[in-house]
């Protein structure tokens, strides 16, 4: 890129984080010869013509009392609530990280863990009621169900030397979270249970940490009976998350971007926001709280599959928080094609990893029995993308792409029928999984 070409870049996002939000989110498009956000993608049906991020939609202040009162609890008190055994757990990373673990408890059974996506948490699990989350629907089919909350989320923001105040505290990605806090999760619950191997269930960032464990800590697969990806990631080639093409394309301006997103914890700006609600809002939303959600900005929602009498409990549950330098990195993936650590530059590379580009990541070690089950209308996890990572992964035992043809990255977890379109042949799958070594 020329030094022209950077400058009007660096102008154009300085012009965007002071014109008005309305304003901002006209202008995002295309600056001088450069497309800003990168974003190719094929607008689900139900986008029409774009609304302002000010409209007058928004939550009815009717909502059912009970509905409020699940938004601000947590997973422990969700659980309490609905009379299901909450047990609240903490594990201590190797590197000082201080994670909250919570499960659904059934002694003497076999243990699932479940991982939440980014930006995410255990709550997600469990907050959309006992009829209709992931979590519960396993208790109920006999399991014992523990759900990880990774580093930096609502859960897990204690470290035994720093706090959240610390830059130090944010110095992290998702490989830290596959080499140190899913490793340490899995020992605590294998230790608690007496089980030597669990299920293990992942939605989105869920397993790109696993992938990673594989990778730097293959020892672990030992300790996995069957592994299920939600909307697997790992390649983001061909992304169409507007958030995640952004950061690919704006690495350059590294001071502008931290102003729009946080300097260590990821905390983006109305500035930011506005920038993307546009393309994702249409005259039919509902409410402006799906607009200005960093999740739904990055991932994009299902309207047909979205329980919108549950947005006030979405939204006062995610986003859970994460890191700037976490965020940073899934751009680089999107940047470069291709699923490896870190990228700090070529000279700090060679002073890390003894290279001028980060190591790749040993998909190879991931010799635990997978299933991947993907959706066509996902941003974050296209069919395109879900396919070059069943090509890498040796030991894919059912590869499902849901039968809807709008099923998006959020549906895994929160869709209105989940359980019909999905999470049934799931737990045939662990069915089957179990029965083949009896």
């Amino acid at each position: 890129m020329s030094l022209s070409s950077s400058a009007s870049l660096l102008i154009g996002a300085l012009c965007l984080c002071l014109v008005q939000p309305e304003i901002s989110a006209g202008l995002a498009m295309v600056l001088g010869n450069v497309t800003l956000f990168n974003v190719q993608f094929k607008s689900p049906s139900w986008l029409g013509r774009s609304i302002v991020a000010d409209s007058n939609l928004r939550i009815e202040s009717d909502v059912d009392p009970n509905i409020l009162e699940d938004s601000h609890l947590d997973t422990i008190h969700l659980l309490q609530k609905y009379g299901y055994p909450a047990e609240n757990h903490t594990v201590e990373t190797d590197d000082g990280y201080i994670l909250g673990l919570h499960r659904i408890a059934r002694p003497g059974a076999m243990p699932v863990l479940l991982v939440h996506g980014l930006l995410d948490s255990s709550a997600t699990w469990v907050m959309m009621g006992p009829n209709k989350g992931l979590g519960y629907l396993l208790y109920e089919q006999g399991y014992d169900v523990w759900m990880a909350n990774v580093r930096g989320n609502t859960y897990s923001r204690n470290h035994v030397k720093y706090s959240t105040r610390h830059a130090k505290f944010w110095d992290f990605t998702f490989h830290e979270m596959g080499k140190h806090d899913i490793p340490s999760t899995i020992d605590f619950v294998l230790n608690n249970t007496g089980f030597s191997q669990l299920h293990y269930i992942g939605h989105s960032q869920g397993s790109v940490v696993f992938w990673i464990m594989a990778s730097e800590r293959p020892e672990y697969m030992e300790k996995i009976f069957f592994m299920q990806a939600l909307a697997p990631v790992a390649f983001l080639k061909h992304c169409r998350s507007p958030v995640v093409n952004f950061l690919a394309e704006w690495h350059l301006s590294v001071s502008v971007v931290l102003k729009l997103i946080g300097v260590h914890e990821f905390l983006p700006k109305n500035e930011f926001i506005s920038m993307f609600n546009r393309i994702i809002c249409d005259e039919t939303t509902i409410t402006k709280e799906i607009c200005s959600n960093v999740i739904f900005l990055t991932t994009g929602f299902d309207k047909l599959q979205l329980n919108e009498t549950m947005l006030p409990v979405i939204v006062g549950h995610s986003p859970a928080g994460a890191s700037t330098k976490q965020m940073q990195h899934f751009g680089q993936l999107k940047r470069s094609g291709a699923f490896r650590q870190f990228d700090y530059g070529w000279l700090r590379n060679h002073w890390r990893y003894g290279t001028l580009d980060p190591p790749l990541y040993k998909l190879e070690n991931v010799r635990a029995k997978v299933a991947l089950y993907y959706g066509k209308n996902d941003w974050l996890a296209p069919p395109e993308d879900v396919e070059m990572l069943d090509k890498r992964l040796p030991n894919v035992v059912t590869k499902y792409l849901v039968d809807d043809p709008e099923f998006n990255h959020l549906d895994f977890i929160w869709a209105i029928n989940g359980k019909e379109l999905l999470w049934d042949r799931m737990l045939e799958n662990m069915r089957n999984q179990e029965n083949s070594v009896i």
